[in-house]
C-alpha cells in the first residue's frame, strides 16, 4: 500500500510531518478518509496510532496520521489548545484541497488528547462526517469533578467513544449520563478490562494486537453504517 510522508504548514514558521496511507483504490473513487491524533505522552509513531492508521488504510479508508507541534520538534509538553486547534484545522484543509485525494467523507479521529482537541474543532463549526475517540480523556485521574465537556452541545455530528472499563480517565459511570449533552448520535463501544490505552490483565488472555484488532474493525463498521445513514 502505498505511503506518503508530507510536510504540513500550521503558521510561517511552524510546520509538522504527516504519513498518508493510501489504499490501491482509492484514487479512483471519492471515498472516505480518517484523520488520526495521537495522545499528550506519544507521537504519530507510537505503535498504538500505526497500528490504527494501517488498519484504517486496510479497510479501504485514506488514513492519515500527523504530529502536533511539540512532537514534531522533540518537546514532551504539549502546545496550548490554540495551537493544537490550528494544527487539526491546518491538516484538515490539507486533506480536503487536495487535489487527488480530497475525500466524500472525512472522519476525525484521535487518542486521548488527540480526540478532545478533534472534538473542539469539530464542536466551532468544523464540518466531519463523524468522530472517533480511542479513549476519550474525560477527566482528569481521581478528579471527576473536572468533565472536559462544556464543548459537547456544539457536537451535531455522528460520535463514536470508544472506552476501556478501567479507563482511569474516562470513568464509565461518569460518561454515560454526560452523553445526552451531544447532539449528535452517540454509540459507545466498550473494551471490558482495558485501560486508557485498551491494555487487558493478562488473566483476560487477550493480546494488545489482538484488542486493537477488535477495535479497528469496531470503528470501521461504524463508520460503513454511518456512511449509509445508520449510525
Amino acid at each position: 500500500m502505498p505511503h506518503e510522508t508530507r510536510k504540513i504548514q500550521i503558521a510561517p514558521d511552524i510546520e509538522v510531518s504527516s504519513v498518508w496511507a493510501i489504499p490501491d483504490a482509492y484514487r479512483d473513487t471519492d471515498g472516505s478518509a480518517i484523520i488520526l491524533a495521537h495522545g499528550a505522552g506519544n507521537d504519530m509513531d507510537h505503535p498504538f496510532m500505526s497500528y490504527f492508521h494501517l488498519a484504517f488504510a486496510e479497510a479501504g479508508l485514506l488514513s492519515v496520521k500527523f504530529n502536533f507541534p511539540y512532537k514534531e520538534v522533540g518537546r514532551k509538553a504539549p502546545d496550548r489548545m490554540p495551537l493544537l486547534e490550528s494544527t487539526w484545522r491546518a491538516v484538515i484543509r490539507t486533506v480536503r484541497e487536495d487535489p487527488k485525494l480530497s475525500p466524500k467523507q472525512l472522519y476525525l479521529a484521535g487518542k486521548s488528547m488527540g480526540g478532545r482537541v478533534a472534538s473542539h474543532v469539530a464542536a466551532q463549526g468544523e464540518a466531519c462526517r463523524g468522530l472517533v475517540f480511542l479513549g476519550y480523556p474525560l477527566h482528569p485521574a481521581k478528579q471527576h469533578d473536572k468533565l472536559r465537556v462544556e464543548h459537547w452541545s456544539g457536537l451535531v455530528c455522528p460520535v463514536l467513544f470508544v472506552q476501556g472499563t478501567r479507563d482511569a480517565l474516562c470513568d464509565l459511570d461518569v460518561l454515560k449520563p454526560q452523553l445526552p449533552r451531544i447532539p449528535g448520535p452517540v454509540t459507545l463501544q466498550i473494551v471490558e478490562g482495558g485501560d486508557h490505552s485498551f491494555k487487558v490483565p493478562k488473566s483476560n488472555g487477550k493480546a494488545p494486537q489482538g484488542i486493537w484488532q477488535e477495535v479497528a474493525l469496531a470503528v470501521t463498521s461504524w463508520i460503513a453504517r454511518t456512511n449509509h445513514g445508520k449510525s
